[in-house]
């Protein structure tokens, strides 16, 4: 062998035999390095406080906004009884500065108690309450790098069917070719359950403004609207009717009775929320499934309802009645008398993923709440910021983020702050 082929092939075996530690010359530490910047330079969860609590208010809702000491924050979202309770969401935010948000059960339970007649409360109380338990939930989730179903326990499902609510009221007296006209419309776009409201103040029919015992007219109007949403989207498509609680309890029986040939997914609220004994004689004289809950409050409000079986189905509203904590005790209990929980929901999307973590991390949901308009009206896009569709297919995808998984767009938000209160200020 020559001595330049041999030096060839010694040279050759020399930068075999070093190319592995070139190579991890290369990379040497690069893995903890990585590990380092994926790492948030906060302080660690243990250290996380409160230190301020600011809210706006935009037409029904209320957006409460949790300020820390690590730049995280956290949104929550309350409906309906929020007129006026911009001193109750300051009274209730300073209790909060230099705490921590990672027990929002813990901080629930003391809001509720440590407040007058120690926790005989309802209305805007428990409303503003719902916010700020959303808003903790959310930063639980966001400091601890989790979404919050997964700190509700997990998920039994990655998405939440949704019923589309037509929103029909809009329109003055429709006639029963308008109802199934907007059915079809609803089940063009995906959806595979719609609701319509059958109640009218304007009824022609009505005896008078006051007088909510329906006539034979008024109950034949009602039946006539749904029938031909029957007729228009076939027998596999769910329907739901509310009747606002607006009639009394000779009216809600007829109505019941005469809807069960149509198989209704359900009836909602054919009377007053306040009578459970009205809801149990209904309930239990038709095979038209009834569902309410709404206007309940706190866990406590839906025990008879559920314990004498004065309901098929509870509706309630988490960013009214207690918030996500007490939406999956809620939830739980109505699981202990086989009842589904079907939510209420008529806030932003924010409220909406919210609920949707809710819905996800129990075994009994059932269907939840949308409204149309947040399809078409900008407003509803333009207030969050999100980067996917809302709906899917009549499905809410529920988020994997971090916290809630949606954010409030401050500045959309602004264009609809309602006017002469502070705006998170």
């Amino acid at each position: 062998m020559s001595s330049s082929r041999r030096s060839f092939i010694t040279k050759t075996a020399i930068a075999a035999a070093l190319t592995p530690f070139v190579s991890l010359s290369k990379t040497y530490g690069k893995g903890l390095q990585n590990a380092m910047e994926r790492t948030p330079k906060t302080s660690p969860p243990s250290d996380l406080k409160i230190t301020d609590v600011k809210c706006a208010y935009s037409g029904g809702g209320l957006f409460v906004k949790i300020f820390t000491n690590q730049d995280i924050v956290g949104y929550g979202e309350a409906v309906d009884a929020v007129g006026g309770t911009y001193y109750l969401v300051q009274r209730l935010g300073s209790q909060l500065k230099g705490r921590s948000p990672l027990s929002p059960n813990v901080i629930f339970e003391q809001f509720r108690k440590g407040a007058f007649f120690g926790g005989a409360q309802s209305g805007m109380f428990v409303a503003v309450l719902s916010a700020f338990d959303a808003a903790l939930w959310d930063l639980c989730g966001k400091a601890l790098g989790v979404p919050v179903y997964q700190l509700l326990g997990g998920k039994f499902r990655d998405k939440v069917r949704v019923y589309c609510d037509t929103e029909l009221y809009a329109v003055r007296n429709p006639k029963p070719e308008d109802y199934a006209k907007v059915g079809l419309d609803a089940v063009s776009r995906g959806y595979t359950a719609v609701k319509f409201d059958i109640d009218s103040a304007t009824d022609p029919n009505k005896y008078d403004r006051w007088n909510w015992t329906a006539s034979n007219a008024e109950i034949d109007r009602m039946y006539n609207s749904i029938e031909a949403v029957r007729k228009a989207v076939g027998p596999n498509i769910d329907i739901c009717v509310d009747m606002h609680g607006r009639y009394d309890a000779p009216t809600g029986r007829k109505v019941a009775k005469v809807m069960e040939p149509l198989n209704l997914m359900w009836l909602e609220e054919p009377v007053p929320a306040d009578n459970v004994d009205v809801y149990k004689t209904i309930t239990q004289e038709t095979s038209t499934p009834i569902c309410g809950g709404e206007n309940f409050y706190l866990t406590y409000g839906y025990t008879r309802l559920l314990s004498e079986a004065a309901i098929d189905i509870i509706m309630p509203d988490l960013q009214k009645c207690g918030g996500l904590g007490e939406g999956q005790r809620i939830a739980t209990l109505a699981n202990a008398y086989y009842t589904p929980f079907s939510p209420h929901m008529v806030g932003s999307f924010l409220g909406a993923m919210a609920t949707a973590h809710v819905c996800a991390a129990v075994p009994n949901f059932h269907i939840l709440e949308w409204q149309t308009l947040s399809d078409t009206e900008p407003k509803w896009k333009e207030i969050v910021k999100y980067d996917k569709p809302f709906i899917e297919k009549g499905f809410l995808v529920v988020s994997d983020k971090p916290g809630i998984g949606v954010e409030i767009n401050e500045e959309g938000l602004k264009k609809y702050a309602t006017p002469n209160i502070p705006f998170f200020a």
